[in-house]
């Protein structure tokens, strides 16, 4: 059984940076595509970034946050982070992080089967 623990998470002012982190069990950690997903008051769940398993590389971001926000993964801890930068009160959500059934990019949350119970982030204006 598969675990997924986000940290991170909290209330910062406009302008402001936060990182998530993401620990995951199981051996296989490197394999899988990881994704941090979002999910505003009132709104469906969104993309937020993912990042390839050891054997494609790469990464992918959804539009409202490219270039502010950074996936990263390190395969020795188990861990992926969301470094978030020049944060908006549009970004106020709880952000999920997802393990991919395979290691490939993708943005669609159906391909996900592991969810970790996600961390509040929540920006002032």
């Amino acid at each position: 059984q598969v675990q997924l623990v986000e940290s991170g998470g909290g209330l910062v002012q406009a302008g402001g940076s936060l990182r998530l982190s993401c620990a995951a069990s199981g051996r296989t950690f490197s394999s899988y595509a990881m994704g941090w997903f979002r999910q505003a008051p009132g709104k469906e769940r969104e993309f937020v970034a993912a990042i390839s398993g050891s054997i494609w590389r790469g990464e992918n971001y959804g539009d409202s946050v490219k270039g502010r926000f950074t996936i990263s993964r390190d395969n020795a801890k188990n861990t992926v982070y969301l470094q978030m930068n020049s944060l908006k009160p549009e970004d106020t959500a709880v952000y999920y992080c997802a393990r991919h059934s395979g290691g490939y990019l993708d943005r669609r949350e159906t391909n996900y089967g592991y969810w970790g119970q996600g961390t509040q982030v929540t920006v002032s204006s």
